[in-house]
């Protein structure tokens, strides 16, 4: 089982360039990075982690240029977004980074996408909270017609863009695509109908929802089985042993939001699971 890593990087951690660097060098499999543009300071979302809001939320480094260092200082590091906040996007401009750094990072890139939690982050950037999900899954649609090998045409109900020249392309096609969220019917009605599979935070309850997962996804008429990624995970022998069991190839691993003796001292504990 691949053992990758997700971390809040800020302005007060250590740096994308030295953790990508560490990470290869130890062996582990992939970084992935989260995304909050801002936190408005007066806001009435609670956080669904805790109040107070952890400080890293309102210093997160934007994920794809800290990504794109990573990339460029590695070979095999598997790079991806834990997640992107795709409604929050002008789709036409995060098609072309996600293109981008799948280009420059050699095909290494997983595009984990979810809907975000605060109301008021994603009302800044125009978004009303009850169409998030179908706006995300426009976009989705918008940026694989602007990935297409021709030019291609796509109008939808909250956006369109005209058969277009737009280079680079992702490499397959698109980007590996994993849709986080809390279990349910409606997600994973979403991740059958456009995704790849699932970023479930923490990792619990996967003996019962795997089965409902999978069988949306043959409902659906998908071929094989959904990838399913443990994310943000803290990790025990015996939880990734239980992963190993359930057929899971990958599993994300959360570091702390510190500076760099401290993030280093944790992946020397994580070696062990290496």
């Amino acid at each position: 089982m691949r053992i990758a890593t997700t971390i809040f990087l800020t302005d007060e951690t250590i740096r994308p360039a030295r953790l990508a660097r560490e990470l290869e060098q130890r062996g582990f499999a992939g970084l992935y990075l989260p995304e909050h543009t801002h936190i408005p300071a007066s806001r009435d979302t609670p956080a669904p982690m805790g109040e107070p809001l952890p400080r890293e939320y309102g210093r997160t480094l934007n994920p794809f240029v800290a990504l794109a260092q990573a990339a460029a200082v590695t070979e095999r590091l598997a790079l991806g977004t834990g997640v992107t906040l795709v409604a929050q996007h002008d789709p036409v401009d995060l098609a072309k980074q996600i293109a981008t750094l799948d280009f420059l990072s050699g095909s290494r890139f997983t595009l984990g996408i979810g809907y975000g939690w605060n109301v008021e982050e994603a009302a800044d950037h125009g978004v009303t909270w009850s169409t998030r999900r179908a706006l995300t899954r426009d976009r989705m649609a918008l940026m694989r017609a602007l990935w297409a090998d021709e030019p291609t045409a796509y109008d939808g109900p909250f956006g369109s863009v005209r058969a277009s020249l737009a280079h680079p392309k992702p490499a397959h096609g698109a980007p590996r695509t994993l849709l986080g969220g809390a279990a349910g019917p409606k997600l994973f009605a979403e991740i059958a109908a456009y995704a790849d599979g699932w970023l479930p935070i923490g990792g619990r309850g996967l003996t019962e929802t795997l089965p409902v997962l999978r069988q949306a996804w043959s409902e659906a008429g998908r071929a094989g089985d959904p990838v399913v990624v443990p994310y943000a995970v803290r990790p025990t022998p015996g939880k990734l042993a239980h992963y190993r069991d359930l057929g899971l190839q990958e599993v994300v691993l959360q570091l702390p939001p510190a500076d760099e003796g401290e993030v280093l001292r944790t992946l020397d504990d994580f070696a062990q699971y290496l």
